[in-house]
């Protein structure tokens, strides 16, 4: 299945909602520290409801080390400065998204380690500045499990 990659998350109720999506859509999770909370955080468990025991969660030390562990799957950078929209691609079954933490998105030296054609957006109005992260995990998510028509779901 999918896997979704956070670098350095800062706000424990959108991890949360993505431990509750992972488990939800058989997707994996990895988390790249420094992380902005403890993994203990009562929001995180309160948003994660009781779905925390039914996601595969992988905590990493550095981004070296995620991608190493994430080696020979097709990576995809989701930014705000991707210049290939989601909905072009044709994703394939253990795709991996990475996503940068919600204040500032992906640092620089990351992005460009993706070519354009990995560098994905969604779209949004011109004057809009990003979504929420939790949202932009599940639209992206969902987009690839259809396209593979949900293969190993219900």
């Amino acid at each position: 299945m999918f896997t979704i990659v956070l670098f350095e998350p800062e706000i424990p109720p959108n991890t949360g909602n993505i431990i509750r999506l992972c488990a939800n859509t058989g997707a994996q999770l990895h988390l790249v520290k420094p992380l902005g909370f403890k993994l203990e955080d009562k929001q995180l468990k309160r948003a994660g409801l009781d779905y925390h025991e039914y996601a595969s969660l992988k905590v990493h030390e550095n981004w070296t080390d995620c991608k190493a562990a994430l080696a020979g799957k097709r990576l995809f950078a989701m930014t705000t400065k991707g210049s290939t929209r989601h909905s072009d691609v044709r994703f394939q079954e253990d795709d991996v998204f990475v996503f940068g933490p919600e204040t500032r998105g992906l640092p620089e030296e990351i992005r460009h380690e993706f070519t354009a054609e990995y560098r994905l957006r969604l779209p949004m109005l011109a004057n809009s500045r990003s979504l929420n992260l939790s949202n932009s995990a599940a639209v992206i998510l969902y987009e690839a499990w259809r396209q593979i028509d949900f293969e190993a779901g219900v």
